[in-house]
């Protein structure tokens, strides 16, 4: 498995990089799976007053919603990154907003200011907004995910720089 994360400052265009790179895996035949971090601290998948949510409240220390069409393990708490990604079998893992997982990162900007500030040893190109001003930025390559060339070596691109993950690792 390969694993990415797209990551950035909200409006930056890290969910349409990530929606042009996981159609883009697909129609090459790879198998694709995403995780999307989620940074408000008052979201939750469960809702108040719902069957699972009293099972929770009656002291079920995991609780599965399984409907007809997909199926929730709720888990409490925040799972380490390399726990969840022991439930993927996909070719590639494309993940938004991770930051807290060694992997091969997209930076997605507005401005040269939200490249430096998320600027690690980790990344490997640049996209979003930025791409309507800036090809490269250094030695790294910027890509627009709205230019269906772009797309296209930018795939090629992750093809090429990611490797195969040790997801064993927490």
């Amino acid at each position: 498995m390969k694993v990415l994360s797209v990551v950035g400052f909200s409006g930056s265009g890290k969910t349409t990089t990530i929606e042009k790179i996981i159609r883009e895996l697909g129609r090459r035949n790879y198998s694709v799976g995403s995780i999307k971090d989620i940074h408000y601290e008052k979201f939750t998948m469960e809702t108040e007053g719902s069957n699972t949510h009293r099972h929770k409240q009656a002291g079920a220390e995991l609780v599965t919603a399984r409907g007809y069409n997909e199926s929730n393990i709720l888990f409490p708490g925040r799972l380490p990154v390399g726990s969840i990604l022991k439930f993927y079998k996909q070719d590639y893992v494309i993940m938004e907003g991770v930051e807290d997982y060694p992997s091969p990162r997209i930076i997605c900007a507005r401005s040269i200011e939200e490249i430096e500030a998320k600027m690690d040893p980790l990344v490997l190109a640049i996209s979003g907004v930025i791409s309507n001003e800036l090809r490269s930025y250094g030695l790294l390559p910027v890509f627009n995910p709205l230019e269906d060339g772009d797309v296209l070596r930018l795939v090629d691109y992750i093809e090429e720089k990611v490797s195969h993950c040790d997801c064993a690792r927490d």
